[in-house]
């Protein structure tokens, strides 16, 4: 949620923000509820004072006149806080359909194909032999089943087995390693959260709730994203300034529909409905979000880099931003099989904008403030799989395992056996 006061201030500003992010918002009601709210709070200070002023006149027992007045306040009374409750209703709902506005550096554009790619390490892994993709390659040396998962779940789903797992292990130890070193808080957070914080959070706008798996019955969402359920750590809380920047480091299963994805990445393990993450999620005072985005950013890459895996980063542009986003960079890995680079990270500042939605601030001197709110991808398990499996894949279909991987998996290649 913004500030009002920034509504107020910047009005067209907003509208065009929002609009930049493909969401159109009646500025115009948003500052007509707001006039109407601010003066019903005046003129239900007034009503209260009158009735006050009233009831201290009184000596012993009011006379029917007095007793008259007394009746014709509190129904005036009532009314004008009936009246508050509505357009403030009104007012609350409309300002949590706006949102986030893009920070200064992030491109306007319609969609993803106008993101920008600012930064490319490495280069393509080029082949002596026609080069498999990732499932021909699982499948053989059985360390992905994905015939079996759709007996027993559905489509987009997928065991990891073996020396696949023993990655994904391998894959999560290597990013706890790192992050602690940092300064990280380790948590295993809940998958399950309820409706109105994932309102909260800003993720069932702009179509995002399709991709969401409810349990209608119980009131709850399984999270998408590790961060859902790790932010609002500190819903209703007041951190200390001396104790900025509080950083976590999460693990946890993730479930997303894919509305909207069908047909696409339908083979192997890219795009499913359960996945498991290593999540960063950074809450910093104002005005330090712009540095610790870089900073998340540079531990991204630091992986992808101990990996030495070939990729790009990208600068996501307004019509790819999101609802709650105001900067986004994305991590794209070469992956062979598809000639092209592919989404396997991102990391997103939101601002104080959850923070305004879920109550989370942190003690200044004698001012409380909103903190500024952070996530980012350590590995999002099943994409670095692939892109490992693929570039680093051997003629005889076997796969040598990146080297800052083997002390964890206790061997230097998978090969069928």
């Amino acid at each position: 949620m913004l500030d009002i006061n920034l509504i107020r201030e910047k009005p067209k500003e907003i509208q065009k923000a929002a609009l930049d992010k493909g969401v159109n918002i009646d500025i115009d009601l948003v500052l007509k509820l707001d006039k109407q709210t601010q003066q019903l709070q005046k003129e239900i200070q007034q009503i209260r004072e009158e009735r006050n002023s009233a009831a201290k006149s009184i000596k012993g027992k009011p006379t029917p006149e007095q007793v008259e007045k007394g009746k014709k306040i509190k129904e005036e009374l009532d009314k004008k806080e009936e009246s508050f409750r509505i357009a403030s209703t009104e007012l609350e709902a409309l300002l949590l359909s706006i949102p986030n506005p893009s920070k200064p550096d992030v491109k306007v554009g319609k969609d993803d194909s106008e993101n920008e790619v600012i930064k490319t390490v490495g280069k393509p892994t080029e082949f002596s032999f026609k080069p498999k993709d990732h499932l021909e390659l699982g499948e053989a040396l059985n360390i992905i089943d994905v015939k079996q998962a759709a007996l027993v779940s559905g489509a987009r789903f997928q065991y990891l087995k073996g020396d696949g797992a023993l990655m994904e292990a391998a894959l999560r130890q290597l990013a706890f390693d790192v992050l602690l070193k940092e300064g990280f808080i380790p948590v295993v957070p809940p998958v399950l959260i309820k409706q109105d914080v994932m309102e909260g959070l800003g993720y069932t706008a702009m179509g995002e709730q399709d991709n969401i798996f409810a349990l209608d019955k119980d009131g709850l969402y399984l999270v998408g994203t590790s961060e859902q359920s790790v932010v609002p750590l500190h819903m209703n809380d007041v951190l200390k300034k001396e104790d900025l920047p509080r950083r976590y480091v999460s693990y946890s299963a993730c479930f997303r529909r894919e509305a909207g994805s069908y047909g696409k990445d339908t083979r192997g393990i890219f795009r499913v409905h359960q996945f498991n993450k290593v999540e960063m999620v950074s809450f910093v005072a104002e005005g330090e979000d712009d540095r610790e985005h870089e900073y998340l950013l540079s531990l991204e890459e630091k992986f992808f880099q101990l990996l030495g895996l070939p990729y790009q980063v990208l600068r996501i542009c307004t019509g790819d931003l999101g609802f709650n986003a105001a900067r986004k960079y994305d991590i794209e890995a070469w992956i062979p099989s598809q000639n092209k680079y592919r989404e396997v990270t991102s990391t997103s500042t939101v601002t104080d904008w959850q923070s305004r939605r879920l109550n989370m601030r942190y003690q200044d001197g004698n001012e409380r403030k909103y903190l500024q709110v952070l996530n980012g991808t350590a590995f999002s398990m099943n994409r670095p799989i692939i892109a490992i499996l693929e570039n680093y894949q051997q003629e005889d279909g076997s796969v040598v395992i990146p080297e800052v991987l083997r002390k964890y998996i206790g061997k230097d290649k998978i090969a069928a056996k």
